[in-house]
């Protein structure tokens, strides 16, 4: 097999038009031309989906979804007086992140690599 890209991402909640309209006014990503429910980042769709209305249960994503963004600090002001709940910076001494929560928990983060990324040793 061989993985030409990924297409989209699932995001769990429970508001699939909250859900959109967040990631559409607050971290300015358009509405999807081709589907309901899905906004488009340049290089990835995200599709919202409500599992509870298919009997399954919601739980929110811990680990995230990193957005690039020019200036984290800004973005996260902007997320910030826009309404959504700010969590913190880091600066990992390779990029600066900014963790954001989306109405339904699910975690966005604001990310900016400033470092060159290094090879891993292969063992």
């Amino acid at each position: 097999m061989q993985v030409e890209q990924v297409d989209f991402v699932s995001v769990a909640t429970r508001d699939v038009a909250r859900a959109v309209a967040f990631y559409r006014d607050i971290m300015g990503l358009p509405e999807s031309e081709y589907s309901e429910g899905e906004v488009e980042a340049p290089n990835v769709t995200l599709s919202f989906w409500a599992p509870e209305g298919e009997d399954e249960p919601f739980q929110p994503n811990a680990a995230g979804i990193a957005l690039r963004v020019a200036d984290v600090e800004a973005a996260v002001e902007e997320a910030r007086a826009a309404g959504a709940e700010v969590m913190g910076v880091e600066d990992t001494g390779v990029c600066h992140m900014g963790f954001v929560k989306d109405p339904d928990g699910n975690i966005v983060i604001l990310h900016r690599r400033y470092a060159p990324r290094g090879q891993r040793e292969q063992s």
